[in-house]
């Protein structure tokens, strides 16, 4: 056991000696990880990587809680209102096209996938992960409104896609269970609730608490962040001590802790929590490898792979076009963002919460077609993130060079930088 975590530490270290360097080859954290931890499963030389049902759940449950704060606590809406309507229309138009295009296809497609296990897949691979195209979000040659467009729908999607994750979740465990599943989607439907009510509650009284003492000099500024990072998992184990989802809770909190400073939380103040988060999320692409794929290998199916196909094609890329009709985007761009929708840490995590929380046969209807979207993504969007990003940028600079200069020059603050430092 020595052995396995100094292997793991070792990469943490070696990873952070040359991170920069080696992504100029393309090759992104998740590739390098989730590559080792397959190695380590199969026990190369006298390491072997098993990890305990309780430290995946709790490496999953506490990094999706991070990541969906911090996410949440970045949004600034005054630098978000130049195109707000892009947001709203990518948000609340093609995400939920997405999850139920999803979920019909999953019905068809699927053998043996009841409608609360179609929801589950549906919901779990429609959030987006900017930091599997990172090479197109820090490339200058793509305009600048159209990063800030993928960048914020990653940056949300998630979490507003965790409610129907945790509901399908509910469905499919009281279906298999045999019990009266609508009344324990009932109680799923409550948890939600309360999630909502008492995490913005939390967030909102939380900021307005912290920023009225570092005005008064009461707090210091290297334990405020300490403060931010115990605040975003308190939203999660006390929402669920109150029978709530903490999830959602860690979300709107987060919403509400951003709320209170008016723009958003400083960046300042994040930087702990998101530094965190980004530290787990190499573990969770080392578990996707050491758990979610050897266990998914034997079950894969054609259909499984047609799936996903779709996935990372027409069911992401009909939604984004179907919700961008009217905003005057060439077809051009449409497609480049409905091509840059990668499929990364969200749904990994919640293929994680899968295993944990449901029969191993329930999960063997479900996690493989999700591992199998997810190592597609990983291979597919990595590949094609710095060739596209440049032809796509020449083209749009060809096109309109003064109206794309003039939009680059917007200041906006980046609302999900921290997914680039995830990478």
């Amino acid at each position: 056991m020595d052995a396995t975590y100094s292997v793991v530490l070792a990469l943490l270290f070696g990873w952070g000696l040359c991170s920069r360097r080696v992504a100029k080859t393309e090759l992104t954290a998740p590739v390098v990880f989730v590559l080792v931890g397959f190695l380590m499963h199969q026990g190369f030389g006298e390491v072997g990587l098993a990890p305990s049902r309780e430290a995946v759940k709790a490496l999953a449950e506490t990094t999706l809680t991070w990541v969906l704060f911090t996410d949440a606590a970045r949004l600034s809406f005054p630098s978000l209102r130049p195109d707000a309507a892009l947001y709203l229309r990518l948000l609340g138009i093609g995400l939920p096209l997405c999850i139920g295009l999803g979920t019909l296809v999953a019905v068809g497609l699927l053998p043996g996938v009841t409608a609360w296990a179609a929801l589950y897949v549906g919901a779990a691979l429609a959030p987006t992960d900017a930091a599997l195209g990172a090479s197109m979000m820090t490339n200058p040659v793509v305009p600048a409104r159209i990063r800030r467009a993928v960048n914020v729908e990653s940056g949300l999607n998630d979490g507003i896609a965790t409610p129907f994750v945790a509901l399908a979740l509910a469905g499919v465990a009281a279906a298999e269970a045999g019990t009266g599943h609508h009344s324990d989607s009932g109680g799923a439907l409550l948890e939600l609730l309360i999630g909502i009510g008492y995490g913005t509650s939390l967030g909102l009284a939380a900021g307005r608490l912290l920023r009225r003492a570092l005005r008064r000099g009461w707090a210091a500024e290297e334990f405020a962040v300490t403060a931010v990072l115990a605040l975003a998992l308190l939203s999660y184990t006390s929402s669920i001590a109150l029978g709530g989802n903490g999830f959602v809770a860690a979300f709107v909190a987060g919403l509400g802790f951003g709320t209170a400073y008016g723009e958003g939380a400083p960046e300042w103040q994040l930087r702990f929590t998101e530094q965190s988060a980004s530290a787990l999320s190499l573990l969770v692409w080392l578990a996707f490898g050491a758990v979610l794929l050897p266990a998914a290998i034997p079950h894969l199916t054609w259909q499984a792979l047609v799936y996903a196909v779709l996935s990372l094609t027409v069911l992401r890329m009909v939604p984004v076009a179907l919700a961008l009709l009217g905003s005057g985007l060439d077809r051009g761009t449409v497609l480049f963002i409905g091509w840059f929708g990668p499929r990364g840490l969200a749904s990994v995590i919640f293929g994680l919460l899968a295993v944990e929380e449901l029969d191993a046969s329930a999960a063997r209807a479900v996690v493989p077609v999700v591992v199998c979207t997810v190592l597609l993504s990983v291979l597919a969007h990595g590949a094609t993130s710095g060739p596209l990003a440049r032809r796509y940028g020449a083209a749009a600079s060809a096109r309109a060079p003064d109206r794309h200069r003039t939009v680059d020059e917007l200041p906006v603050r980046s609302l999900a930088a921290g997914h680039h430092r995830r990478k």
